[in-house]
């Protein structure tokens, strides 16, 4: 099987509703701390610009995406960007997309002149938490049962990595 090459963009507004889309087709209780985005709900919104997303595209469609944003408005958090959310396409799951996403938001942050990268994820969700760890982010912390999701108390684990060097 030919898998078609990955360009990796940011995001537009035409790409609202193919986000929604991709925002609601790939909901789990594996990462999700939010209910099921309802159908019509706009992706984009005053607080959820274009500009803070990178999109993957493949053969035309868009099949993942990963936002790269500050994580606070305050002047000292400046040097740092938090990954809020990637997701990827069940027919693009295992050929590399997450990955290249989770590259092109530290280069994105990089150049926008973060000095470091962090994210947080839910504790059960062992795959997203091997890529992190293959990528150099590292444990930094544990929320022990921060969230109540779907009857069970579940960890925020906090992670992140330098980008210097």
């Amino acid at each position: 099987m030919i898998v078609p090459e990955t360009l990796i963009r940011t995001a537009v507004q035409d790409d609202d509703a193919a986000l929604a889309e991709l925002d609601r087709t790939t909901w789990s209780t594996l990462h999700a701390v939010q209910p099921v985005p309802e159908p019509g709900e706009p992706f984009f919104d005053a607080r959820h610009l274009p500009g803070d997303y990178l999109v993957a595209v493949r053969g035309g469609a868009v099949v993942g995406f990963v936002r790269v944003a500050p994580p606070t408005p305050l002047a000292a958090t400046a040097h740092v960007r938090q990954i809020q959310g990637l997701a990827v396409a069940g027919s693009a799951r295992g050929e590399g997309v997450a990955r290249a996403l989770l590259r092109a938001a530290m280069d994105r942050a990089r150049e926008q002149g973060a000095v470091r990268i962090t994210l947080r994820v839910l504790g059960h969700n062992a795959p997203a938490r091997a890529l992190y760890a293959s990528e150099g982010f590292a444990v930094e912390g544990v929320l022990p049962g921060e969230l109540f999701l779907d009857g069970v108390y579940v960890d925020d684990v906090l992670m992140g990595r330098s980008l210097l060097g």
